[in-house]
């Protein structure tokens, strides 16, 4: 069984819901589980942020979850067309992996949502990718031949998965933009398949 991670941040809930729907289109390759996991928050000041154990939703991620995976979806809502800060600080700890290489060769994808159409998905997809290539992974994006990447009226780049959430954070995940999460992780299951 080929475990893929699933490691996001959601402030809202909106990149959490993308991240179960790509967990389910991972679920859905023969040969691949999903394996879920989230990242605290960072304190302005010096202090704790957030408990050892989040009340609830996915278990926050460990190095190694990232040394196990045979894949890798990273997700974030858009900071300024970056990731969070979160997320960020936590890819920030994961020297030791690109040291010894723990993660080259791996496939990878990212996603994300932003409050606007025009709010940086793009550019938060692209800088996302930064790391993972820093690690020698290889990134997997969503290809035109899946027709929602070209006629989304929403969310939804050849880069990965997108969602519009509203100024309010109170849109739900499109048709357009559940159809893209859950064949991202088809794509990212089978070739992480295929590597392995």
């Amino acid at each position: 069984m080929a475990d893929i991670l699933v490691l996001y941040y959601s402030q809202h809930g909106a990149v959490r819901r993308m991240a179960e729907l790509i967990a389910d289109g991972i679920e859905r390759v023969p040969g691949a589980a999903a394996r879920l996991r989230t990242v605290p928050k960072v304190a302005p000041v010096t202090a704790v942020a957030e408990p050892q154990v989040p009340a609830q939703g996915a278990p926050y991620c460990e190095i190694r979850d990232l040394e196990e995976c045979a894949g890798l979806a990273l997700g974030s809502p858009t900071r300024f067309g970056n990731m969070a800060a979160p997320l960020k600080y936590f890819l920030d700890g994961t020297s030791s992996l690109w040291l010894n290489g723990a993660l080259a060769g791996k496939p990878a994808c990212v996603f994300t949502s932003t409050a606007s159409l025009h709010g940086g998905q793009e550019t938060t997809l692209l800088s996302m990718m930064l790391p993972l290539l820093h690690h020698g992974m290889l990134i997997v994006g969503l290809p035109y031949t899946q027709a929602e990447v070209l006629s989304t009226r929403t969310g939804g780049t050849p880069y990965g998965p997108s969602h519009v959430a509203g100024a309010a954070a109170d849109q739900p995940v499109s048709d357009a933009e559940r159809a893209l999460c859950v064949a991202q992780g088809k794509r990212l299951a089978g070739i992480a398949l295929k590597l392995a």
